[in-house]
């Protein structure tokens, strides 16, 4: 089940690890679409406590103007509870619940949050063999669920994968998990790219997943923003082609015309779904 407001974008969204103020205060100041404090992979388990309290309290000082979510541990962990609790109460900051393996995962994180009276969203970060074989399920677990991204590194090490990210070892995955998204109407978000540059390797990756249709990308290093945000906002000419699309559709329908066509093409519901998604990137 799906929201039915309009989606936030997330061309681009910064990771910072949970433990690190300088990372998270840099992080804040970026001009990432979203920014993702991390509770998790990047905090080790002596600093859960004291990394959670910090965030906590940086979140209440140094607000920036656009969408910040905290990545927890596990409900399953020891920290897990202590994390949705802490940070469901903070306003209007999302939630990245790790390795969802099944619905039950999300149901269960939607009934803590429910029962503290917390409005905040999740996201779904899929990075093991279960998630993926269980992401239309995901996908359709609660109406809180913005997202589901893409963990290739865990998900790599358990298929017995190498360090190697080349797009053509992770399309069936892409494209299972984008299909997914698109039936639940939520978002499909690219997982990081293991590197701290912004190189060939890393923009050829995000181009592979733009082309298929997905949203934005999670990076890990400020340098690689303004490369991504690039890549995921779409051209002057998709824009106003989108713009016409939708005018020629809107249009037809006032004229009470049958069929709606631009430039010889005729144009249906799928040509506007994809025009309406062009516009959404540009926060239209």
């Amino acid at each position: 089940m799906s929201s039915t407001t309009t989606p936030n974008r997330r061309r681009c969204v910064l990771i910072a690890p949970g433990s690190d103020e300088r990372k998270i205060l840099k992080a804040l100041a970026s001009t990432a679409d979203e920014v993702v404090l991390d509770l998790e992979d990047a905090v080790t388990a002596a600093r859960k406590d004291e990394a959670r309290t910090s965030v906590c309290r940086l979140l209440g000082e140094h607000r920036p103007d656009r969408m910040v979510t905290v990545r927890v541990n596990g409900l399953g962990t020891p920290w897990g509870a202590d994390d949705l609790g802490a940070i469901g109460a903070l306003d209007n900051v999302g939630i990245v619940l790790p390795k969802v393996d099944t619905a039950t995962d999300l149901v269960a994180a939607d009934r803590v949050l429910t029962e503290l009276g917390s409005p905040a969203r999740l996201q779904a970060l899929v990075e093991t063999p279960q998630g993926v074989s269980s992401i239309d399920e995901i996908c359709a677990a609660t109406a809180r669920l913005d997202s589901v991204v893409i963990g290739y590194a865990d998900l790599g090490a358990a298929l017995g994968r190498g360090g190697g990210f080349a797009p053509e070892l992770w399309v069936h995955v892409q494209d299972r998990i984008l299909i997914a998204a698109r039936t639940a109407g939520i978002q499909a978000i690219d997982g990081p790219h293991l590197s701290i540059a912004d190189h060939a390797a890393f923009r050829a990756a995000a181009q592979w997943t733009r082309d298929l249709g997905f949203d934005g990308k999670w990076v890990i290093h400020p340098e690689q923003v303004e490369a991504t945000m690039e890549i995921f906002t779409p051209t002057t000419e998709a824009v106003d082609r989108a713009r016409r699309i939708l005018d020629a559709m809107a249009e037809a329908a006032t004229a009470g015309a049958g069929a709606a066509q631009l430039d010889g093409q005729m144009l249906d519901e799928a040509v506007a779904v994809a025009a309406r998604r062009t516009l959404a990137q540009i926060g239209v």
